[in-house]
């Protein structure tokens, strides 16, 4: 028995889609006549291997099927058959899940957008407007195209993002993995040594067994306050008070604050620009903008003058008000509303910070990398120097 996937037509007129099993082809076909349908097409069902890590969609499975999405229908491939075409080959079966569903809505009459709209989770809101928009000016190959290449750079920006915080985090890990290790293996070994030797030992030498002790006996009380203060910082950065404070820091800590900022510049700048280019309103551009925004600083300057907009404001005035933005930014904004061109200042905008965050991802991690040698070093060092200075004592009594 094999199960096959089916599209048919009710005796009303009426879509279906589903599954049946059958033993072949034929007989499936048979079991939807008996039930007075009219098939439309009939597939066997892919067989896949269901393995954990590849279950969720990616920000590069969207991007792929967003660029076969539109090859296809700048080819001139129905919209129907596009859609089941890309359902079918997809290796991921929740990324065809969520074609399929977006087929069947289509299917039963509704719109692209609004097919989609239903499967936010996986397209989301810029995704969404940008295909509503491309279906009413009939440029939906276009905006496809246009939506593949943000895609791929946010992507991109994203990426030199969370490298700028990979090699201190790791940095960081292995040096508390490195200090634990010492104070619960390697320390109590000196000590016992120490105390069966009888050998006074020195302030810093007391400090660190005192440490080794305290690990020894409390490293539950330990691991579990670690546990809890991430998990409260996490519960308060999920208030609006709390992520309101702890985005305002962010910005504020040296090198990466700017680096932060200037990645939220160029998301904003980048979105903002792609969706004016594909004929999105202002407003709902401004609105979609600041929720992608990344840093609830910069997303309430957004709002704030998305607000000022709605009363007939210009787009750069509110956004020089509000302190968030770099002069050169809302002075090409204004250039870009005086001349027409907003969708190109704002892409020259969002070229010219991506760059800046590159350049200031280099920089950052060309200062954290020795800082964090250096302090990694003084500590582990200090301990190991601390641990010795008893045996010295111990030889120099020998002699």
């Amino acid at each position: 028995m094999q199960t096959f996937l089916y599209k048919a037509r009710g005796a009303d007129g009426s879509s279906q889609a589903g599954e049946i099993l059958a033993a072949s082809e034929a007989e499936a076909v048979g079991q939807l006549r008996r039930r007075r349908l009219s098939v439309v097409s009939m597939r066997p069902k892919p067989r896949s291997i269901e393995i954990p890590f590849r279950r969720g969609a990616s920000t590069k499975d969207l991007v792929v099927f967003t660029r076969q999405f539109a090859t296809m229908i700048s080819a001139g491939l129905p919209l129907v058959q596009s859609l089941d075409t890309l359902s079918v080959q997809q290796s991921k079966p929740k990324v065809a899940e969520k074609i399929r569903a977006v087929l069947r809505e289509v299917q039963s009459g509704a719109t692209l957008a609004d097919a989609m709209r239903r499967q936010r989770d996986f397209f989301g809101d810029i995704y969404v407007s940008m295909i509503a928009a491309g279906e009413v000016g009939g440029v939906l190959d276009t905006i496809l195209g246009r939506l593949a290449d943000y895609l791929e750079d946010t992507a991109r920006l994203k990426r030199k993002v969370r490298g700028a915080m990979v090699y201190p985090v790791t940095v960081f890990a292995f040096a508390i993995v490195a200090i634990t290790v010492l104070l619960i293996f390697v320390i109590p070994t000196f000590a016992q040594f120490f105390i069966g030797a009888g050998v006074p030992l020195p302030m810093p030498t007391r400090i660190i067994i005192a440490m080794s002790d305290f690990m020894l006996a409390w490293w539950w009380a330990v691991a579990a306050g670690i546990g809890l203060s991430f998990w409260l910082l996490r519960v308060y950065y999920r208030t609006p008070d709390g992520r309101l404070s702890i985005d305002r820091r962010l910005l504020s800590v040296p090198i990466l604050g700017a680096v932060l900022r200037k990645a939220a510049i160029a998301r904003f700048s980048r979105t903002l620009g792609t969706l004016v280019e594909s004929g999105v309103a202002i407003l709902e551009g401004l609105e979609i903008t600041a929720r992608t925004a990344g840093n609830r600083v910069i997303e309430d300057a957004i709002l704030a003058s998305r607000v000022s907009i709605a009363g007939g404001d210009t787009i750069s005035d509110p956004l020089r008000r509000s302190g968030v933005f770099p002069p050169m930014v809302t002075q090409m904004i204004h250039v870009g509303e005086h001349t027409g061109g907003l969708d190109a200042m704002l892409a020259k905008v969002a070229d010219f910070y991506e760059d800046e965050v590159e350049a200031a991802v280099g920089a950052l991690t060309s200062i954290i990398e020795p800082v964090m040698i250096v302090v990694l070093g003084a500590v582990v060092g200090g301990m190991v120097v601390a641990m010795y200075l008893p045996i010295f004592d111990l030889i120099q009594t020998v002699q």
